[in-house]
């Protein structure tokens, strides 16, 4: 008697194995944190290292399983009314880390990457105020798809609901930084202490004949607010249109309602994962972006798909609101039904009140 195998079950099966590995790892990164929670406050550069760390080790795992289980199969609608890819790392990895105390293993020995050191030291806050979110797979129906340049995995640290720590990765890309100089790029910078902050190097840098470093590869992108990143915003465009980007699942809506609020010549790009959104407004050192001026998403999404890039774009003077201009809080549930804009480098409340106006008009 054969035995036939269910390709969904498959696709369940596998991608049930990121998410129980994941969670691992997550363990690994929450088991250390809550060795610093024992003390009644803790240290935002510490967590800004333990995030880069947690969304790497997840980053390795997600690319791990993808490679191994090509899967694409559907799995009904999310809540935003988007056809729902089967990919566990979006749904049972998700996890919201709560900073308690999980016994004495895991303890961190508090040795920061010589690149953080350089935004200066950390800052104290309360441990009852931290709350931390990860999204261990974003874009999980490209994902499946292997749209791999949407993928990322993110960590958010907000303190008393405001986010402040954000970290993106992109396990199948890697960024490439130009070569340090004389006159250092302006991307690697401490808003603290206006000192060049070089990428993380994973592996190390390649080397010309004379010895001298060509390229440095950073793995993740990082910002603490009001100490540094290693991103800058994109400089502003000389054309004339607006360009927004949105997602790839809700492109026919969003880009009426775009089109209503800031004109037909606005540029709609489509892509998948809010984090790879985030990232297209800014200057990250990767060419495989759309390039973007607005980011938009009109239903509801869920907090830790926004939290870090909020974090980023709050550390480099952006905004990242409710279509309705209020902040988002991080203490409270994980949905945001209130839709999301994001800019740097814009005027955020005019863009609001062009949206606002678009929307009453809808309504009328």
């Amino acid at each position: 008697m054969g035995i036939r195998l269910s390709p969904v079950g498959v696709a369940v099966f596998c991608l049930l194995g990121v998410g129980i590995i994941y969670h691992l790892y997550a363990g690994v990164i929450s088991s250390r944190i809550a060795a610093l929670r024992r003390r009644r406050t803790v240290d935002l550069r510490e967590l800004l290292a333990l995030s880069v760390e947690a969304a790497v080790l997840g980053g390795r795992e997600v690319k791990r399983a993808r490679e191994e289980n090509p899967l694409e199969k559907s799995n009904g609608k999310t809540k935003g009314g988007a056809s729902e890819k089967i990919a566990l790392g979006d749904q049972s990895s998700h996890r919201k880390i709560a900073l308690r105390p999980e016994g004495e293993a895991g303890v961190w020995n508090h040795v920061i990457p010589a690149d953080l050191q350089l935004i200066g030291e950390g800052r104290e806050v309360s441990a009852d105020d931290i709350t931390v979110w990860i999204d261990p797979l974003d874009a999980a129906q490209e994902y499946t798809k292997n749209l791999q340049k949407y993928v990322t995995t993110m960590v958010c640290v907000a303190v008393s609901g405001v986010p402040v720590i954000g970290v993106i990765h992109k396990p199948f890309t890697e960024y490439t930084a130009s070569p340090p100089s004389a006159t250092p790029p302006p991307r690697f910078r401490s808003r603290s202490s206006g000192s060049r902050l070089r990428a993380c190097c994973d592996g190390g840098a390649e080397e010309g004949e004379s010895g001298t470093k060509m390229t440095e590869r950073i793995e993740s992108a990082w910002a603490l607010v009001g100490s540094g990143s290693n991103l800058q915003p994109r400089a502003p465009h000389g054309g004339r249109s607006l360009r927004v980007i949105v997602s790839r699942s809700h492109a026919g809506k969003a880009t009426r309602f775009i089109q209503t609020a800031f004109g037909n010549e606005t540029v709609v790009h489509t892509a998948g994962g809010a984090g790879y959104k985030v990232l297209a407004l800014l200057d990250p050192p990767d060419e495989q972006y759309e390039q973007a001026d607005v980011y938009l998403h009109i239903t509801y999404i869920k907090k830790r798909d926004v939290c870090a890039g909020n974090a980023i774009l709050k550390a480099l003077g952006g905004h990242m609101t409710t279509l309705k201009g209020e902040e988002i809080d991080y203490r409270a549930a994980e949905a945001n039904h209130g839709g999301v804009l994001a800019s740097v480098g814009r005027d955020h409340r005019a863009l609001l009140a062009k949206l606002q106006s678009a929307d009453s008009h809808r309504q009328s």
